[in-house]
């Protein structure tokens, strides 16, 4: 949908992505989207290098995110939002859906 702004789809997956959830790697993308791990990389390091994401390393995963001090995070967040509201229900559901540990042995659904 954003290709013609951003030049690649794997652009818009990557900020879609880290919009719902925060943070997000590149494998974990990759693996999300169903997308080529080298292109969503390439795309989150060019992203980084202008400014509009930072990252920092837990272990040995680079996590990215947005950068706060981008001067139109406000306005891209609410172009990736309306972007997000776009998509099929359920890769919107999978996408809001922030699970990041397992459920603790024995709790109710």
């Amino acid at each position: 949908m954003l290709k013609p702004l951003f030049g690649s789809e794997n652009c818009e997956k990557a900020l879609v992505f880290i919009l719902a959830r925060d943070k997000g790697y590149p494998r974990e993308i990759a693996k999300f989207f169903d997308a080529d791990f080298r292109g969503i990389y390439n795309q989150l390091d060019k992203l980084e290098a202008g400014g509009v994401l930072r990252s920092r390393t837990v272990g040995r995963t680079r996590l990215y995110s947005f950068n706060p001090r981008y001067p139109v995070l406000k306005e891209l967040k609410a172009l990736l939002e309306k972007v997000l509201s776009l998509y099929p229900g359920e890769k919107r559901e999978a996408l809001l859906m922030n699970r990041r540990r397992p459920r603790r042995r024995g709790k109710p659904l």
